[in-house]
Parts: C-alpha cells; structure tokens; sequence
C-alpha cells in the first residue's frame, strides 16, 4: 500500500509521536476554541516552511547541487577545510536567507558531498545547524525570533545588528574554535566510482531558484499563504514529482509542535509562574529566556517572554543562545536532522550541543551583563 512506507516512518519518529501526543493531552485537559488553535498553528509560517520544503527539494533534483559539492570536494581535500567552508556558509547564508532557507539548501549539499567523499556527515550536519543559529543572530531577518523582537524593540535595521553583534560573534568564534577540534585535517577519500557528474536539469534550478528568492520576499512582507498555494498549483502542472518527493512528514512535525508548544505556554498555570518572576532583573530575563528556550523552542519563548521583558535586546540575545542546547531550543535544529534522516544523530547532537550551550552561555552573559 502507499502509505506504508509512511506509516514506517512514523512508527520511527519518536518526536512527532511525542509532540502528537502533547498535542492531544493539552487538548483534552484544557479545551480551546479553535480560534486559539488556528492561532498557535501559525498558517503563515508552515505555508512559508511548505514552499520553502518544495524549492529547496527542486533544488536538489536538478543535480546542481551534486555537481558544486564535487567541485568543493575537489577544491577542498582536507575534511577540516571542509568544516570550516560549511559552517562559515551556513553562518554567512543565514544572515541573509534566514536559518531555516540556509540549512535547506546546505543540509542536501552536505549529503551530496557525502555520497562523492567519505567524511564525518552526522558531525558536519549537526555543526551546520549550530551555525545558521549563531549567523542568524546577527541579522534582524536571520530568524523568526529576530524579525518579531526587532519589530517589538523600535530600534533602527542596523541598531538591532549593533546589539546583537557582541553575541553572535560569541557563538561564531566557540564554534570555529570547536571546530578546529571536531574533525581531523586528515585528507578527504573521494570515491572514483562517485567522481562522474550527474544529470542536471538547468530549467528546474533555474525556476526554483528564482521561485526560491519570490518565497523569501513573500515571508518578508507577509504573502507566505498565497505565495505557497501558487507553489503548489506550479508544483502540480510542472513538477509533480518533485512535490512526490517532499518530506511532508516534517511539515506535520512543525503543525504539531506549533500547535502542541502554543498550547503549553498559553495554559494559566504556565503564563501565572511566568508573570512572577523579577523580568526588571537582566540576569532573569537571560536565563529565563535561555530555559524557556530549551522547554518550547526559542520562537515561542520570544513571542511569551516580549511581554514581560522590558530589555528586548537582552531578550534576543538569551533565545538565541537558547537556539542550541536541547533539539527542541530551535526549530533549525529539527531541520538539520530530518533533512538528514539517518539514525542516532539526535544523541550525537546533544553531545555536541549541550556543552556547547553551556559555555557560551557564560561567555555571552559576560558581554551582555556587564
């Protein structure tokens, strides 16, 4: 049957089974109207993540991709030197392109190197979502916490980047450092049988590249809804198979924790203890916001807390360090991963991005709270 391989695929997805069933819980021990519901699903943002999901995986089957990580690799011989080209790409893209649009686009390339070349892939994917996260911090466009605490903070485009500078450049500058450690500058092993360019169809990448660019401009002025239907109805009359090939289990996974994670901090017992605390107090407002972070996300924890935080930048500053941490602390993370698909690198991500948290935590706090 057809939804076999589906149904296979859910019964190994532990988060979504897990956000699922929050979902249902919250909905039976606290019933909403489903206005509150539409309202936590945020048909803007998952009509911004669906378009972005059918044009990056355009992309992908073009074979471009394919043929500019065997150009890097044979540019690129050492794994090390590879490490830092992708982690200060991701970095770079997602000052621009959002976290969310540069692990799109990077994640696939990364596969791709790895079917030409053998090098550390979990490692590589895992540092790649710890840089769009720290590179999207220093723009007030590089993520969705950015863009609504910026509208909310009344500074100018560059006043924001100005704030939040000193801690984007904490998070950078560790990761290169742990990036020097994390993988060897032994020489990369490229397979011969690999080393043949693929197919490339110009026309797909040329439109989804161009399609690419109108989705990013659509989420920036608010017409993500309209803009993902037309994806869909061109989806449908020139690249059906394209649209056969999205992972539209991910898209469920972010309607599930949209709407779980709403749920959750909207619950009275949750906003009461929130309202208590000393917000005034900055050591509050950072941890709180780094916590927070690791329990909802950092998006919804900037959406809760800028309404009782008087200091918006410290705000940002905290959810953005909250970015890493727990795979839940940012919902680039949970790309990363499900753009890579292969089994135990949930574990191999905390490994890397606990400590990670925990020391630039300290060093960030050293800046913003002096």
């Amino acid at each position: 049957m057809a939804f076999e391989p589906l149904l296979r695929r859910l019964r190994r997805d532990y988060l979504l089974q897990a956000l699922l069933l929050l979902t249902l819980v919250l909905a039976g021990v606290d019933p909403r109207s489903p206005r509150d519901y539409l309202h936590w699903l945020d048909p803007r943002t998952l009509a911004g993540l669906c378009g972005l999901l059918i044009l990056t995986q355009g992309v992908r089957e073009s074979g471009h991709v394919q043929r500019f990580a065997l150009q890097l690799v044979r540019r690129l011989r050492g794994v090390r030197a590879l490490a830092f080209a992708l982690v200060l790409l991701a970095a770079g893209l997602a000052t621009v392109l959002t976290n969310d649009v540069a692990l799109f686009l990077l994640v696939p390339l990364t596969l791709a190197i790895d079917r030409i070349a053998r090098i550390p892939r979990q490692r590589l994917v895992i540092f790649e979502a710890l840089a769009v996260n720290a590179g999207s911090t220093f723009s007030p466009i590089g993520n969705p916490q950015n863009l609504l605490l910026w509208q909310h903070s009344h500074l100018t485009f560059f006043g924001y980047v100005a704030a939040l500078a000193p801690t984007g450049a904490v998070l950078l500058v560790v990761l290169l450092i742990t990036c020097g450690f994390a993988f060897p500058a032994s020489p990369l092993q490229i397979q011969d049988s690999a080393l043949a360019l693929p197919p490339r169809n110009t026309y797909l990448f040329s439109g989804s590249v161009v399609l690419l660019g109108a989705m990013v401009a659509a989420l920036q002025w608010g017409f993500a809804i309209p803009a993902a239907l037309i994806l869909i109805v061109v989806g449908l009359a020139l690249f059906r198979r394209v649209l056969a090939d999205v992972d539209w289990l991910l898209l469920v996974t972010f309607a599930a924790m949209f709407v779980g994670l709403g749920h959750l901090a909207a619950l009275p017992a949750v906003q009461s203890h929130v309202g208590t605390l000393a917000w005034h107090d900055p050591r509050v407002t950072y941890t709180g916001g780094i916590v927070l972070s690791q329990i909802i996300s950092n998006v919804p924890a900037a959406v809760a807390l800028q309404h009782y935080a008087p200091n918006i930048t410290l705000l940002a500053a905290a959810v953005n360090v909250g970015g890493s941490g727990l795979l839940i602390g940012s919902l680039a993370n949970l790309i990363a991963l499900r753009l890579d698909g292969s089994r135990g690198i949930g574990w191999r991500f905390h490994a890397w991005s606990v400590p990670y948290l925990v020391v630039t935590a300290v060093l960030v706090a050293l800046v913003v709270l002096r």
